[in-house]
């Protein structure tokens, strides 16, 4: 079974977001990159089948610019195979790289699509359903365990009730959440063995995808610094803020 992890490239989760200062987008430059954290954790997973004998071959994709590459090599370096990189300098919507990917999964001819739920940089939330549906396979959402069985693949959901589980035919798209599993950290031989594994590169054009946006950014603004808190010295004087200042009550 091959499996095909699609990864981004996102500013680090603990780096503080900057606005530029003309208002068009966040301060990229200089500023410390790393694979989205829900990625991480379906490259993991899909290792880990890897090594249990249930997949054959992990191959790592991403779309964007050039410098993705560091990313691919990150899961390369954790055991994926090889990597393909979409090369791009354009802003990719959800659906473009929905469309890139359904596009990669054809000429690789892949059985499993394993993807992070979201990006923490757009929160979309949506390329995974898109790819599943421009396949027509299967899709299991916010998946917090799996297991693959003679008939295809059970999966664990997070719904807002509690679990929900599914059995899916495959071929099939899962997004993963948080809590499938803990990511491991890439070993130094690794790393350096990494860096001699393959990255085919395309481009849009290669694969016969237009990528041109459909939505404009007219501007991009940090969110009001919140105010600096009061203490109170009792309730009576908690309850008359709260329902003559902050009118909530």
């Amino acid at each position: 079974m091959k499996v095909l992890v699609p990864v981004k490239r996102v500013i680090d989760a603990n780096v503080k977001i900057r606005v530029k200062a003309d208002q068009t987008g966040v301060e990229t430059a200089n500023v410390k990159m790393a694979m989205n954290p829900f990625c991480e954790i379906a490259v993991e997973e899909a290792v880990r089948m890897k090594e249990a004998g249930t997949a054959s071959e992990v191959v790592i994709v991403s779309a964007g610019a050039a410098q993705a590459q560091e990313t691919i090599r990150t899961g390369l370096a954790m055991g994926a195979d090889r990597g393909v990189l979409i090369q791009s300098e354009a802003a990719l919507e959800p659906l473009a790289v929905a469309k890139l990917l359904k596009a990669v999964v054809e000429k690789e001819g892949a059985d499993l699509v394993l993807m992070g739920k979201q990006a923490i940089d757009g929160d979309n939330n949506q390329t995974g359903q898109m790819l599943a549906a421009l396949l027509g396979w299967p899709q299991g959402t916010f998946i917090s365990k799996l297991e693959k069985n003679d008939s295809g693949i059970k999966v664990t959901r997070e719904v807002d009730g509690g679990l929900e589980i599914l059995d899916l035919k495959m071929p099939a798209v899962l997004t993963v959440d948080l809590r499938l599993n803990e990511p491991r950290y890439a070993s130094l031989p690794n790393i350096m063995k990494a860096k001699k594994k393959t990255i085919d590169t395309f481009s849009p054009e290669d694969l016969g995808v237009d990528v041109s946006p459909r939505l404009e950014t007219i501007k991009v603004v940090a969110p009001p610094p919140r105010k600096a808190g009061v203490m109170v010295d009792s309730v009576a004087a908690l309850v008359d803020k709260l329902r003559n200042e902050a009118k909530v009550i």
